[in-house]
């Protein structure tokens, strides 16, 4: 059966053929054969791959298609969409995985036997795995024919598209097995999962295809980061029976640690989220996974579980979360939830999913912990000691990536306590400066030793500013804030002085460094010698073969650092991070100039030693020139010549960007752009120092404001 269904666009036909998107035009303008759209819409159409592969071997334009890079596109121009081509793939990769005879002899025929006989291969694996399965596939997606998923539903987890949709009034199975009609336009896609899941293996494979649709669609899904995942599935121990309410990806059910008798539960209002979260977890573990689609507020799938845990990263500030409808629900134990309070309406849900002793961990926005329509609810789990730690992350750590978000921890009480008391953690201090994130082994140690401590003792030792088990009636006051910065003492700083005096040491010495570098005193060049020098441009220097241009990518084979255009600005190391994809990433070498295109700001920097190997970031472009043509940092310092950016760039309503090949420099000879270029070595020696002074003295004066304020310094 030939894949005349899957359609690729123009920057998929651009990644096949290892070329530009602008190349892509040109084909489409000067060659009459070049397919014609099947698809898409008139300024982003698609085309048909068969058609598209054909073309390129005809014209050798195209030698081979990657294996992973033809099963994306496959996956990603699905007739059906890429959910429905994702749940058709991860049931196959099921199969692989559990029953690899079976797939090899129903594969070896045509893809209509294949399609026909899947159905019943599936049935046979997925029921055992995926308790529940329905066998028939009677859903839609997107108004499109059956899948094998529910009607779309309210989302239950900010890992789900942002559309709204209609809440659903029950929960339904997450999974159905796929008919032989449907899954008949999969079976090419069938067959390119199964040859790489031969190389990479069914559960990397699945991995793979998932994290890439993800990556493909950031503003859809709000996921868990994995280290965040870890910490919080540490929180809960061991548990046999896992309950997430909110499932989304899966993320904080693969997290948790295995054992022979676990049994895992997982619910989400989108369909295709619980689908795919079924399989990924079938795909994990040997576990029993029950997934279910569904509203959880208002249609919950598991009323009679009693689960040794709960683990939720439920929706954030959610005002339809079911406030009219389910006022006299019996979950609703500590207290009605406000309206803005949909966090502690899935606090109350996670409590009565709990066996008496079993524990739930929550992600939450800090506003829970203090605004005041939900202190009375606060105050009714703190008294009868449903609440045991307030845990607040450093920002970075999940997104909304500019928040700080809490965790709490959360015991379905089995005793009475006779002096309850509330851990508080701040895990602030372990911020990471720039975009890396936080230090996660920090905030993972420290954590885990105080809820450790305050686990098996009751109590833990204060560390201010870090942690402190807060008695209750402390709490209990009109506000009845949570916030543990606001709670816990200061940090004392017993050698706060000193520090600081190394702090004014070193500055010191870099404002001595800095007079030293700073430039002599500025000398007119005499007229007569003020002749307009020929000039070039960077364009022109390319065509000639004195420099090589490159451009940032969106992705790489690795998590390697990444040089961001942030990082070009601020004269910081590489700090960022782009998604995994088979795109050849740009690796800088020492020499190169690089140059942020967006923002209008005169900047030009020279990769040296400690920066060489980074990827070169999205919105920067990597010039490379020839050392017997060029000098690195003469090129470095005309391309920052404010007149020469302005006559570069072009302007729109809300930016700026600079067209690098229309920079311009003067023709020189080489010892004459030696002398150039050590001038310009030399301001960008003392342009850092100036930074790093700066630097030193904000720290400077942070640390004195603080040391005043907390006593820890003297003000004489």
């Amino acid at each position: 059966m030939q894949d005349n269904a899957t359609e690729v666009t123009a920057a998929g036909i651009a990644r096949l053929a290892g070329v530009g998107r602008a190349a892509v035009s040109n084909w489409r303008r000067r060659h009459a054969d070049f397919p014609r759209p099947v698809g898409g819409t008139e300024t982003s159409p698609a085309f048909a791959l068969a058609e598209v592969e054909e073309w390129l071997r005809r014209h050798r334009k195209l030698a081979e298609v990657p294996l992973k890079e033809r099963v994306w596109q496959q996956l990603a121009g699905h007739p059906d969409g890429p959910v429905t081509a994702l749940v058709h793939a991860g049931c196959a990769l099921l199969l692989i995985h559990e029953r690899p005879p079976v797939w090899l002899d129903i594969s070896s025929g045509t893809d209509e036997r294949l399609a026909a006989l899947l159905p019943t291969a599936l049935d046979e694996v997925l029921t055992p795995r995926v308790p529940g399965t329905a066998r028939t596939d009677r859903s839609r997606v997107n108004g499109q024919p059956p899948v094998n998923t529910p009607p779309a539903a309210t989302p239950a987890n900010p890992a789900t598209p942002a559309t709204p949709a209609t809440p659903a009034t029950s929960a339904t199975p997450a999974l159905a097995i796929p008919t032989a009609p449907r899954l008949l336009p999969s079976v090419p896609l069938l067959r390119g999962v199964a040859e790489l899941a031969a190389d990479r293996g069914a559960r990397p494979t699945f991995e793979f295809l998932l994290g890439r649709h993800l990556d493909a669609n950031p503003r859809q899904y709000t996921l868990t980061p994995p280290d965040l995942a870890g910490l919080m599935a540490a929180l809960v121990g061991t548990p046999a029976t896992v309950l997430d309410p909110s499932c989304g990806t899966g993320a904080l059910l693969r997290a948790v640690a295995d054992r022979p008798d676990r049994r895992l539960h997982a619910q989400d209002s989108s369909p295709e989220l619980a689908a795919l979260t079924a399989l990924r977890l079938a795909l994990h573990t040997r576990a029993p996974v029950h997934a279910a689609a569904g509203d959880t507020l208002r249609a919950d799938a598991y009323p009679g579980l009693r689960a040794d845990a709960v683990l939720c990263h439920p929706p954030f500030n959610e005002r339809n979360w079911g406030h009219d409808d389910l006022a006299y629900d019996p979950r609703w134990e500590y207290g009605f939830p406000a309206r803005t309070e949909s966090e502690l309406a899935w606090v109350q849900h996670a409590l009565a999913r709990l066996r008496d002793g079993g524990t739930a961990v929550l992600l939450m926005p800090p506003a829970v912990a203090s605004r005041r329509s939900g202190r009375r609810i606060r105050a009714d789990l703190l008294r009868r000691g449903a609440l045991r730690a307030v845990v607040a992350l450093p920002a970075g750590a999940a997104p909304p990536y500019s928040v700080p978000l809490h965790l709490w921890v959360l015991r379905r009480p089995d005793r009475t306590h006779a002096q309850p008391e509330l851990l508080l953690v701040d895990a602030g201090r372990f911020t990471a400066e720039g975009r890396g994130g936080p230090d996660w082994p920090g905030v993972r140690e420290t954590v885990l030793d105080a809820w450790g401590a305050f686990d098996r003792d009751g109590g833990v030792e204060e560390r201010p500013g870090v942690a402190r088990s807060v008695p209750v009636i402390e709490l209990l006051d009109d506000d009845v804030d949570l916030t543990p910065a606001r709670r816990l003492p200061p940090p004392t700083d017993t050698d706060g002085a000193g520090r600081l005096a190394d702090v004014r040491a070193r500055l010191d010495e870099t404002l001595r460094l800095t007079a030293e570098l700073a430039p002599p005193p500025a000398e007119p060049v005499p007229s007569a010698a003020s002749g307009r020098l020929p000039l070039t441009t960077v364009g022109e220097l390319a065509r000639a073969g004195a420099l090589v241009m490159r451009t940032g990518g969106h992705g790489g084979r690795a998590r390697v650092p990444v040089l961001t255009d942030h990082d070009v600005l601020a004269g910081t190391a590489p700090s960022g991070t782009l998604p995994e994809s088979e795109e050849e990433p740009v690796l800088t070498e020492p020499g190169d100039v690089v140059l942020p295109v967006l923002g209008g700001g005169a900047v030009a920097r020279v990769v040296d030693e400690a920066t060489a190997g980074a990827v070169l970031g999205r919105n920067l472009v990597l010039l490379r020139p020839d050392p017997a043509a060029l000098d690195a940092w003469f090129l470095a310092g005309f391309l920052r010549g404010t007149a020469n950016h302005r006559q570069a760039s072009s302007y729109a309503s809300t930016a700026t960007r600079l067209d690098v090949r229309r920079l311009q420099l003067p023709r020189l000879a080489p010892d004459e752009q030696r002398r150039y270029g050590e001038r310009f070595r030399a301001l960008d020696a003392f342009e850092r120092a100036l930074r790093e002074a700066g630097r030193l003295g904000e720290q400077l004066v942070r640390g004195m404001y603080d040391g005043l304020t907390d006593g820890t310094i003297a003000p004489d």
